[in-house]
């Protein structure tokens, strides 16, 4: 157990006593510098040539073969989500149990950094970026749609909808108990299983960056399984499965958030609701993402994100106020407890009559998310340093998940009064019970709402904001992974990145729209879900000798 310096990694140094793993490797060893005109490279060999090479070479078969990549989307997304569903159903288990076993068990006393280390923010701060790192457009786009859904449509665990379709007629006294589990399939979605997979990917950073003095890339974590191996091709094909999950999972947000916008334009602006308009949009926001790459964190990212907190919590509060807030209220423990309730049965993978529920809502979702976890894995361990494992995996797992309760509460909560006091009247009746206008749903409910285009204008707003800064962080967690793991590559690099993302959404809404964009994300998760199960042995390994 050492007390090592570590500047030559660019990583902090330890504080206190830590096991480190010694290793020859050298961050940046493998890249390849170049300076070409007033533009500098510093790139990692195998994994920057293969994942740009192979992302050009899919945007122009796309292009090329439009007609034909739409039927293999199509075709590569029902497959997935019904021949694999059961494996993401069981991984996403795995990995709460997992983190519940580090919870209560003694490597829950290892403190990431070193015995001595510090936070390096305190509660409030490190609560926010958490909730920040993780959702988002998510929340925005699924925060309307899904609990009114899922109360009536998709029949989580076989349950009839309280709505007769034909004559407009609600049973008011089903639709009580149906509140409470459409709200709580929506939380599931959202709660523990996602941010467990985030958990395992930030603690396995965090812990072999910070106590392991390796670089910070996902290859690290599994130099107890393969050695320096992992510094050798295997690692190198890891990064590269990173590298693909994380730009599919980006650019399927991307995509949601530009359709999000563009019906959100034309419901409150009258532009055309197109894929021209999409395209733009997309064009519009990347533009900017790069003015925020070349701007830095600081000066950029930063900004951003705390002008789209700020915004989100405005909005958050005003619909709680305006909208039925004793309902909110009871809607949220209501909620709350069905998920409690319903969490084990939503949870089977097998035995269940739900098809439509969980191959089309949970198989995407885990696929979404654990394509997104690399991105906010590494986001959560830069700010994490200093604490505990028991605490760093209570407080990820828990205080998101409820703070997503309260935002599912205040906005599905709303919308179901809505449809419950104005049934067939109600803009949310109409776009998503009598037809399934998925991006227009929280707009539809502002439209009941007074200040329909102050609040439209805004939401509007922060899915922009969200879209650009989840580009601009996107690009930096890809740099890093393609640049060997340094953290301060060239900017043109990010900016390579983060124009490659927006042309990569681009290609996907041509090439068949959001199925393309779930077909892709649902292709790289299946497979970086094998990664993730692996990282669950390498964190055990790697807190056995950590000193507590």
């Amino acid at each position: 157990m050492t007390d090592t310096s570590s500047d030559e990694l660019d990583i902090p140094s330890p504080e206190g006593k830590v096991n480190t793993i010694d290793t020859s490797y050298e961050v940046g060893q493998d890249n390849i510098q170049r300076n070409i005109g007033p533009l500098t490279f510093d790139i990692h060999n195998p994994v920057f040539l293969i994942s740009s090479l192979t992302v050009v070479a899919f945007v122009l078969v796309t292009l090329i073969f439009q007609e034909q990549a739409s039927a293999a989307f199509g075709w590569l997304f029902d497959f997935v989500t019904k021949t694999f569903d059961w494996a993401f159903l069981s991984a996403a288990n795995i990995f709460v149990l997992f983190c519940l076993f580090l919870v209560v068990s003694p490597w829950g006393k290892v403190r990431l950094g070193g015995t001595q280390a510090e936070p390096d923010f305190g509660y409030p701060s490190w609560f926010a970026m958490l909730f920040a790192a993780g959702m988002g457009i998510g929340l925005m786009f699924f925060g309307v749609l899904e609990p009114v859904y899922h109360m009536q449509v998709s029949g989580p665990l076989g349950l009839e909808g309280p709505i007769n379709t034909e004559t407009g007629e609600i049973d008011q006294a089903a639709l009580a108990d149906a509140r409470g589990h459409g709200l709580a399939a929506t939380i599931f979605h959202f709660g523990l299983h996602p941010w467990a997979a985030y958990a395992v990917v930030a603690l396995s950073l965090a812990l072999f960056t910070y106590n392991k003095q390796l670089p910070l890339s996902i290859r690290s974590a599994f130099h107890p399984l393969m050695g320096d191996r992992v510094w050798g091709w295997p690692g190198h094909i890891i990064d590269i499965i990173a590298v693909f999950a994380t730009l599919f999972g980006l650019t399927t947000s991307l995509g949601l958030g530009a359709q999000q916008a563009t019906s959100g334009l034309h419901y409150v602006f009258g532009l055309p609701e197109t894929l021209n308009t999409q395209i733009f949009v997309i064009i519009g926001v990347t533009t900017i993402a790069l003015i925020s790459v070349v701007r830095g964190i600081d000066g950029g990212v930063k900004v951003l994100s705390n002008v789209n907190m700020c915004f989100a919590v405005l909005l958050l509060f005003f619909v709680f106020f305006a909208g039925p807030t004793m309902q909110i209220l009871r809607d949220f423990w209501s909620g709350l407890s069905s998920y409690v309730q319903d969490v084990v049965p939503l949870s089977m993978p097998f035995g269940r009559e739900d098809d439509t529920f969980r191959e089309n809502w949970t198989s995407f979702y885990w696929a979404w998310w654990i394509s997104w976890s690399p991105f906010v894995g590494m986001f959560i361990a830069r700010v994490s340093r200093g604490r505990t494992v028991r605490e760093f995996i209570t407080c990820v797992m828990l205080v998101p998940t409820l703070v997503g309760v309260f935002w599912m509460a205040t906005f599905g909560g709303t919308a179901i009064s809505q449809v419950a006091s104005m049934g067939a009247e109600s803009g949310v009746y109409q776009n998503v019970i009598s037809e399934y206008n998925d991006s227009l749903a929280m707009f539809a409910m502002f439209g009941d709402m007074p200040l329909t285009y102050v609040t439209s204008t805004l939401g509007i707003i922060l899915v922009l904001v969200f879209f650009i800064t989840s580009s601009d962080s996107g690009s930096l967690v890809i740099d890093t992974i393609t640049a060997g793991g340094k953290t301060d590559s060239p900017v043109a690099q990010r900016v390579f990145w983060a124009t490659t993302e927006g042309i990569v959404a681009i290609v996907l809404l041509i090439g068949g729209g959001l199925t393309a964009l779930q077909a892709m994300v649902n292709a790289t998760g299946i497979i970086f879900t094998i990664v993730l199960l692996f990282l669950c042995g390498a964190i055990v390994k790697g807190l056995r000798d950590e000193p507590r």
